[in-house]
């Protein structure tokens, strides 16, 4: 990826009326002071971010706002890096900064990093003082396409990932697409699991795209890079002003999230990333939703060649029983009563929610869904 002379970026919106608010694509962003310092609620900042990414962009982000504007007030709270952090006690850490500086209701959080920073930040800033503004900045390409657009908030439990959160809105959402090029291989495939599912979920002509595009991705190629990102933000915006607390078409994003989540809750957050139990549970949905007779064996072959092209595990964990997986997917927030919700797809394009799944189907598929 080539290093940004200029900013000239890409703007969508999330439309939800009053509490709208801007994507803004481009590279180069981190260092655009005067547009982040346009988004603030007051002069207090607090700018919140991990140890590996503050070794990138921290520095560059603060001196770029104290240029846009001198009469900031600009804190910074660095937190240890990965999946296993994001629980209460990280939240707990931004609670305490915000308090210890003495921040009000005019304060402005922002989120420097992936999808576990914007997450924190976000519910952090949904509880202060009952609401208080944050900015996303986000910094790996899984938090670009998904975490950081669309209000979901919130920390995971043992029991459970992301059980403990609110929707709460950023004021904006700027994606530098320049800090991909430090974005390690792993975390780069994670992402392109988000990326494909929008294809999978809505879109078939992107989803041909995604196929034939899949090693300039991972080349990081500006232009095919940028297109992407911002085709997956198109798709996400369009959802999330529909249905903004996922009460009907939003719950269409989590294709081959519950059988994901229970991976990683049963692996120990972290263990996985969090693309990669979500492109092995694409996998799985994609088998079931043949089982169920509504795609082809044809279907479930190109889903496993994309997300073979983009360097993610096919393999579920060796250790994990049908009940390891079944006990976690009871736990998911889709389900309703009794009945198990999960997002199938009636073709590649096409997805829906049903919950009409018989246990032993289920169960079937879980079983014969090869382990590594």
């Amino acid at each position: 990826m080539s290093t940004p002379t200029s900013v000239n970026p890409l703007t969508l919106t999330v439309a939800l009326g009053d509490r709208s608010y801007p994507i803004h694509i481009g590279p180069g962003l981190v260092d655009d002071g005067e547009r982040l310092a346009s988004y603030l609620s007051g002069r207090q900042v607090m700018v919140v971010t991990n140890d590996t990414v503050a070794a990138h962009y921290l520095e560059r982000l603060t001196s770029a706002l104290s240029a846009a504007d001198d009469r900031l007030r600009i804190e910074t709270l660095v937190l240890p890096d990965g999946e296993a952090h994001k629980n209460v006690d990280g939240v707990s850490r931004i609670w305490d900064a915000l308090l210890e500086a003495g921040f009000n209701r005019k304060a402005t959080l922002v989120a420097l990093g992936g999808g576990v920073i914007g997450d924190m930040v976000g519910f952090a800033a949904a509880s202060y003082q009952r609401g208080i503004s944050f900015i996303q900045v986000p910094t790996t390409l899984l938090s670009q396409v998904d975490s950081s657009v669309g209000g979901k908030t919130g920390v995971n439990h043992p029991l459970g990932k992301n059980m403990i959160g609110a929707f709460w809105q950023p004021r904006a959402v700027l994606i530098d697409t320049a800090t991909l090029s430090t974005l390690p291989e792993r975390e780069l495939s994670a992402g392109l699991a988000e990326v494909i599912k929008y294809g999978l979920i809505h879109d078939s002509d992107f989803l041909g795209w995604l196929e034939d595009e899949m090693a300039a991705l991972r080349d990081l190629d500006d232009v095919v890079l940028a297109k992407a990102i911002e085709r997956s933000c198109a798709i996400k915006a369009e959802i999330v002003a529909l249905d903004e607390t996922e009460q009907d078409v939003r719950a269409l994003l989590n294709l081959g999230h519950t059988f994901g989540h229970a991976i990683e809750a049963y692996m120990g957050y972290g263990t996985w990333l969090h693309g990669e139990a979500v492109g092995v549970g694409m996998l799985m949905a994609a088998d079931l939703s043949m089982r169920q007779g509504f795609i082809e064996q044809a279907d479930v072959t190109r889903t496993r060649r994309v997300i073979e092209r983009a360097g993610l595990p096919v393999a579920a964990p060796r250790e994990m029983t049908v009940e390891d997986f079944v006990s976690r997917m009871k736990l998911d927030k889709k389900n309703t009563d009794d009945r198990m919700r999960l997002v199938l797809m009636r073709a590649l394009g096409e997805a829906c929610v049903y919950d009409q799944t018989p246990p032993a189907l289920l169960g079937e598929c879980i079983e014969a869904y090869p382990r590594a």
